[in-house]
């Protein structure tokens, strides 16, 4: 059980080359490669931030996530304290794997720099970061499975204690092309009560 009450705002999934934002797909493609989904899905949502595209997959597919549950959240009169709670099962293994093949390959050397930057999972975190001048609190766990009552009384923890006013968690799991981003945010106002099940519900969607 998740203690405290406090309420689901919106919530947004991608995964098998679609975005669903509160429960209503608003993007597909049919593209089998994440690279072109990813790029198509930029376009698509007229996001303007070239840094995108220096991402790994993992990043991209956070800060696409992000992007359409932060872009009303932003004032620009005040600093944003919207703090960031991530999960995911595989860590950051599909740019591990990439940046370790570019140690292995002894013909064309050279352990790239742009790769290695992003061999953490929080790496994801700091992008939304920038992108939407948060310096509010922030965390990235590994768990086997999407576990809603850790991140939701993790939430709900941030929320009591006043260290943030909103806090966007989920899960965002990228490893050879398999992928699932499932974000939420959570604030003290709403009327989706924010709870395991509905978790579980609005995840397994």
């Amino acid at each position: 059980m998740i203690a405290d009450k406090t309420y689901i705002q919106s919530y947004c999934t991608i995964q098998n080359n679609k975005v669903t934002l509160n429960g209503e797909m608003i993007f597909e493609s049919e593209s089998d490669l994440f690279s072109d989904f990813s790029k198509k899905a930029y376009q698509y949502f007229e996001i303007n931030y070239p840094k995108f595209f220096k991402m790994d997959d993992l990043s991209k597919l956070a800060f696409l996530a992000a992007e359409l549950l932060l872009k009303n959240e932003m004032d620009g009169t005040k600093e944003n304290n919207i703090a960031l709670v991530f999960a995911n099962a595989s860590s950051s293994l599909d740019t591990d794997v990439k940046y370790q093949n570019s140690i292995n390959d002894k013909e064309n050397y050279y352990p790239s720099p742009a790769v290695f930057v992003y061999t953490l999972p929080n790496i994801c975190l700091g992008e939304i970061s920038i992108r939407h001048q948060l310096k509010s609190e922030n965390s990235f766990f590994i768990f086997a499975e999407f576990n809603p009552l850790f991140t939701g009384n993790y939430a709900n923890l941030l929320l009591k204690t006043k260290k943030a006013d909103k806090v966007l968690c989920g899960w965002v799991d990228f490893y050879k092309e398999e992928y699932k981003a499932f974000l939420y945010l959570v604030s003290n106002e709403g009327t989706t009560e924010h709870n395991e099940q509905t978790l579980k519900t609005f995840y397994n969607k």
